[in-house]
């Protein structure tokens, strides 16, 4: 159940809201908002879109931890969408992928299970944290094919669509799925943010932070919030916006500190910042958190760079800023 109250104080509105869960009347999220009636449309629009978000979350987070005694193919699926919403490591990849693949056992003409391992597949590789990368690519490929051949105008399957036009390096093209998704509904943060970031990976930097801003006021709280911050790190470091760089990069790497991109972005930005000591303690934690040696060697990380946000349009930034950065923290050539 959704409640709230609202308050008004001469030309300020506060609303209340909270989610509490019928069958125990546990609270399960609350929050407040507030704003200036000189724009209460624009205050109604933002109110109600951060609830939408949020609300959407927590009900995934608490029906996944529904007891079920015989799971079915939902069952998996929110199971899955909870492993999926974890700090992005090896382990949580793999286990999200596991439930998903038995949703799809289970109802294998299923939409969002198709979807829902499309998007995981292509997240594992583009998180550089698959073995299979190109076999997981092909197989995403394959099974959102097959869900929009069933739901053409699913805002889901297309989402899973965009993703894996984003994992094959095709940005262009994944930027109009994105907008259908957006167009469908606009409240999903992920999807203003992949579109940002494609925008920004196909030439039109300055796409990039307005995105993930917007990703960020509809949710503030998102699981994938590290993912926002990195990306706006990004953004200031390829521009050599360094101190601005630091600043969001830390809060990317606290956001999800098992991610080692992030550690080592934070590494390029620190040294190119003279900061040699932290600059190494990151990368020794990026080291730390993979199974290859992809930060061994500037030569070394190349193409998993470049594989992922190294595009044409972008590659002199990225020479002339992240990977002079490692260099500076000590990363040699070969």
């Amino acid at each position: 159940m959704l409640e709230g109250s609202v308050q008004r104080s001469e030309n300020r509105v506060r609303v209340s809201a909270q989610l509490i869960d019928a069958e125990t009347d546990a609270h399960l999220w609350a929050e407040r908002f507030a704003g200036d009636t000189a724009d209460l449309f624009g205050l109604q629009d933002e109110i109600t879109s951060r609830i939408a978000v949020t609300v959407g979350l927590e009900l995934v987070a608490a029906e996944a931890a529904r007891l079920t005694e015989q799971p079915d193919a939902l069952d998996y699926i929110l199971r899955g969408r909870a492993a999926r919403l974890a700090p992005a490591t090896i382990e949580n990849h793999t286990e999200a992928i596991r439930l998903f693949e038995r949703a799809l056992a289970l109802d294998s003409q299923s939409v969002a299970a198709q979807s829902w391992l499309t998007n995981e597949l292509t997240s594992r590789a583009l998180d550089a944290m698959s073995g299979t990368a190109t076999a997981d690519i092909a197989r995403a490929e394959v099974l959102v094919e097959q869900a929009l051949a069933s739901a053409p105008r699913s805002a889901l399957a297309h989402f899973a669509k965009a993703n894996v036009l984003r994992a094959r390096n095709r940005f262009e093209e994944a930027i109009p799925e994105f907008e259908t998704v957006i167009a469908v509904n606009r409240n999903w943060a992920n999807a203003h943010s992949n579109l940002g970031w494609c925008r920004f990976l196909a030439g039109e930097l300055e796409a990039l932070i307005p995105a993930q801003e917007r990703a960020i006021r509809l949710s503030p709280r998102d699981p994938f919030i590290g993912m926002f911050y990195g990306r706006i790190g990004r953004a200031h470091l390829l521009q050599s916006r360094t101190e601005e760089a630091v600043v969001w990069l830390e809060k990317a790497r606290n956001a999800s500190p098992g991610h080692p991109m992030y550690r080592a972005l934070l590494a390029s930005a620190y040294a190119l910042n003279g900061d040699a000591e932290r600059a190494a303690g990151e990368l020794g934690e990026a080291r730390k958190l993979v199974a290859d040696d992809r930060y061994s060697s500037i030569a070394g990380s190349r193409p998993l760079v470049y594989s992922g946000w190294g595009a044409p349009k972008i590659r002199p930034l990225v020479e002339a800023t992240y990977f002079a950065g490692l260099r500076k923290a000590g990363v040699p050539e070969e």
